[in-house]
């Protein structure tokens, strides 16, 4: 199971308004600098920003004294990292941001909005100290606070999230997300404050003293082996740590909110009701798989992955390490009550309960059929171009030019399998 928690709408407000100035002085030729600030201008209300920063660097490298046409060309690298926001591409986006401030070093604005790609990009440390400087640079909003609560909650600090939402909450009791963010944080500080640790190259494990070391190590062991096969399958190997938590069922409850028949759940850290167990079952070992699989599918999808294909991807690795029968997709197929997958994009969650085991297997199920037919390149190419900001029928479009099919077809094409593989 998954559910996301990230800031997408609280990063729109804060990149909102850009303002580019224009120079009052009449153009001489296409080379004048006020001509292709001017013309920089025009591109930027067409919205093409790399063709408005290629104009503004001419203009200020013929006259680099001008103070509005420096401001303007702060501005274009700031419209143009926010457009590589968008397109999930953290790490130019910090880069780009990073022009702007050698422009404005004293700017406040082009410092946090490096730290905040950075976090996006989960540069943690670098995350840390962009933030804090511009909080030490009188940059103390809520915004900054925000983000920088973040990235120490996702680094494992409870306690200094807490603080830093506390105070951001202080400055703009209206946020929110920040409240929202608070309340979970004090949730999970109450179950975790006494919690053992333990650590591998890639994961870090959390749990409560009913759990053996023994096992918490045995979980370690197979998240590493999670992480090179799920990332061989998917060509991606996410290069930060990943948090597990392992709670009672009780705990589990309590944190997540999620519903009775919820077994995992990823969110930024993957938390299991699996507190007190002996010893590392098979079942065991395939959730761990299921979830990190998750953990993939964010980073490659950005968080924009319909359901059916994030748990059919997560349901595909768990079976190849625990396999189970599709007893009832087998029999709703029969019936002809299968699900659309129309209503398998949102979360299951919603579904009735008799229909979410039926939702998981029949996601295993397409997702299978699109791998055994289209192969791992396919499907990773259609998470890549979710990630890329394509709505699910454009990403399997595009992915799968060359067979020529579209979601609609790939539906049918399985639909007439299925009722061919499950057939009496």
């Amino acid at each position: 199971m998954v559910r996301y928690f990230f800031p997408e709408a609280f990063v729109r407000v804060l990149f909102a308004g850009f303002l580019i100035l224009s120079c009052t002085s009449p153009p001489a030729s296409a080379d004048d600098p006020i001509s292709l600030n001017n013309y920089a201008n025009e591109l930027l209300k067409k919205q093409e920003y790399e063709k408005a920063l290629e104009q503004l660097r001419k203009a200020f490298s013929l006259y680099p004294y001008e103070p509005t046409l420096r401001r303007n060309l702060a501005e274009a690298y700031a419209y143009v990292g926010n457009r590589q926001l968008e397109k999930n591409s953290y790490e130019e986006a910090a880069a780009t941001f990073d022009r702007a401030r050698e422009l404005f070093p004293d700017e406040v604005k082009y410092v946090m909005m490096r730290g905040v790609a950075l976090y996006l990009a989960k540069n943690y440390d670098a995350a840390q100290i962009e933030l804090e400087r511009a909080r030490s640079n009188g940059g103390e909003t809520a915004e900054v606070l925000f983000f920088l609560g973040r990235a120490r909650y996702d680094t494992g600090s409870l306690s200094g999230a807490i603080e830093l939402w506390e105070q951001a909450l202080q400055l703009d009791p209206t946020r929110k997300v920040i409240q929202e963010a608070l309340e979970k944080a004090r949730r999970e500080s109450k179950v975790e404050a006494g919690m053992d640790r333990g650590y591998s190259s890639r994961f870090t494990v959390s749990y409560d003293t009913g759990t053996s070391s023994d096992l918490a190590d045995s979980i370690l062991s197979t998240l590493e082996d999670a992480y090179n096969q799920v990332g061989s399958d998917l060509s991606h190997f996410p290069t930060s740590r990943v948090p597990l938590i392992i709670y009672t069922k009780k705990d589990y409850r309590t944190i997540t909110t999620s519903p009775e028949w919820s077994g995992g759940l990823y969110d930024g850290k993957i938390r299991l009701p699996v507190g007190g167990a002996s010893k590392l079952t098979p079942l065991l070992q395939g959730v761990l798989f299921h979830e990190y699989t998750h953990v993939v599918v964010q980073e490659l999808a950005a968080g924009r992955c319909p359901t059916w294909l994030n748990e059919g991807l997560a349901e595909y690795e768990e079976r190849r390490v625990f396999e189970r029968p599709l007893t009832e997709l087998k029999r709703r197929i029969r019936q002809g009550s299968v699900l659309s997958f129309d209503t398998l994009e949102r979360s299951f969650a919603s579904l009735a309960t008799n229909d979410v085991v039926l939702a998981y297997e029949q996601s295993y199920s397409l997702v299978s059929y699109m791998i055994s037919t289209y192969g791992w390149h396919k499907v990773r190419d259609i998470l890549v171009n979710l990630g890329a900001g394509m709505n699910q029928e454009s990403a399997v479009t595009a992915a799968l030019e060359d067979f020529g099919l579209d979601f609609r077809k790939v539906v049918e094409e399985w639909t007439a399998f299925a009722a061919k593989e499950f057939a009496e």
